[in-house]
């Protein structure tokens, strides 16, 4: 049968009418993640959508398990209406992390709080790539294990390295502190997992820490030009320019701790010589301040109470860990300086272990920044300690794997029907 003249626009009316739909999913969805549980009247008032599309719209949305209905909002002007909110219980997202001295794994509900968290101390860059993802993936399982069992189900997993990644590939190019090149994590991870039926992707565990401090500072402190610095054995940034991360042409920018600053200087294990993380790396910080047979030298040790450890010497005066932290602190500013006068944050935040030793680098930088950074008044920057230890890249993960499902909510299921004044959706079932 030939199609009528009409039958292609109505088609494409119809697609049309299908993307408006699920676009406005998006925003309402969205918009109770960032502000919190509110009534229907509300969320209208606040998007500009009409109250009946809204409430069509939060009808959805509780069907496939990503919002519900709590108490009647109090406050409010006329008639009270029950107040809507991003369903906690049902969805989970994922972030897993390696690291130079853990593997790690977090899981967040829809609404940003966290369910379960682990972390496993494990010296990787001494064990073959294979077993380092064994045991990420079998973290990662018994993670996934622990929720299913309370009828939580992942929408997906955001996996954090440090080096450089192609997340259309989901392979690790070049890892040099883990002794990586050409990994194809995501591939090996999903095949540990058994195949799950929710997406992995890969990211720069710096760049997913910046995008945790975005989220963290709540829709009240947005930034718009932010730098932050993580510290571990190796170091990596995250930009944030505009409101937006600086990725790069390819994806790659951020490798901060492979800018050279002493061509003579102690090797790396990128393979060239004095980049900026072989004098501010948590490597350099524990060569100066403790021997090689030194529990806080030790990677078996969990890396937090080797740092409790570093942090109690300085609080009591030792002048071995006191000249460590003004030393690696000199190098700290002078790098930092050229950062500050290539980007001209609003912020830098300084993440894992110098957040941890926080409060005698803070003290170098700001006096430091004002004689390194050519503009007037270090160019505005302020020095601001991340709160998010070294939780911030699983968290990133989580909150990049959430994303997936606010941007699009009918990737979400839906469930049996339920009575729209009350809904009580169903607490199973996966993502499609």
């Amino acid at each position: 049968m030939v199609p009528g003249p009409g039958a292609g626009l109505a088609t494409s009316a119809t697609a049309d009418q299908v993307a408006v739909r699920r676009h406005n999913l998006a925003v309402v969805a969205t918009h109770l993640r960032r502000h919190g549980a509110r009534s229907r009247a509300r969320v209208a008032a606040e998007t500009g959508l009409n109250k009946a599309t809204v409430s069509s719209l939060v009808a959805e949305l509780c069907t496939r398990g990503l919002v519900m209905e709590g108490e009647v909002e109090r406050g409010a002007v006329g008639r009270p209406g029950r107040v809507v909110a991003i369903d906690t219980d049902s969805y989970v997202a994922l972030g897993a992390e390696v690291n130079i001295d853990y593997v790690s794994v977090l899981a967040m509900d829809l609404g940003g709080g966290v369910v379960e968290e682990r972390r496993v101390p494990m010296d990787t860059a001494t064990m073959a790539p294979d077993l380092v993802q064994d045991r990420l993936a079998d973290t990662v399982a018994d993670v996934i294990d622990r929720l299913v069992a309370r009828g939580t189900r992942p929408v997906g997993l955001t996996l954090a390295v440090p080096g450089l990644s192609d997340e259309s590939t989901g392979q690790v190019h070049d890892a040099p502190n883990l002794g990586w090149r050409d990994q194809p994590v995501v591939e090996a991870v999903r095949r540990r997992l058994g195949d799950p039926d929710f997406p992995i992707h890969l990211d720069n565990e710096a760049n997913l820490a910046a995008l945790a401090e975005l989220d963290n500072r709540g829709p009240g402190r947005s930034v718009q030009h932010l730098l932050l610095l993580t510290g571990a054995v190796g170091v990596g940034g995250g930009v944030v320019c505009g409101g937006q991360l600086l990725r790069g042409a390819r994806g790659f920018a951020g490798e901060l701790g492979h800018v050279q600053v002493d061509p003579d200087g102690e090797p790396c294990p990128c393979g060239r010589r004095g980049c900026w993380e072989t004098v501010v790396g948590l490597k350099a910080l524990l060569r100066l301040a403790a021997d090689a047979d030194d529990e806080v030298r030790d990677p078996a040790v969990d890396l937090e109470r080797r740092l409790q450890s570093v942090r109690r010497r300085a609080v009591a005066g030792d002048e071995r860990t006191l000249r460590a932290i003004e030393e690696v602190g000199r190098w700290l500013v002078s790098g930092c300086g050229n950062l500050v006068n290539v980007f001209n944050p609003e912020i830098l935040v300084l993440g894992g272990y110098f957040a941890v030793l926080g409060e005698w680098f803070v003290p170098q930088l700001r006096e430091g920044l004002r004689a390194h950074v050519f503009a007037p008044e270090a160019g505005g920057v302020t020095v601001e300690l991340s709160v998010l230890g070294f939780s911030a890249a699983v968290r990133g993960g989580a909150l990049r794997a959430a994303q997936a499902v606010f941007d699009d909510p009918t990737l979400a299921p839906v469930r049996e029907p339920i009575d729209l004044d009350h809904p009580t959706p169903d607490r199973t079932g996966a993502l499609a």
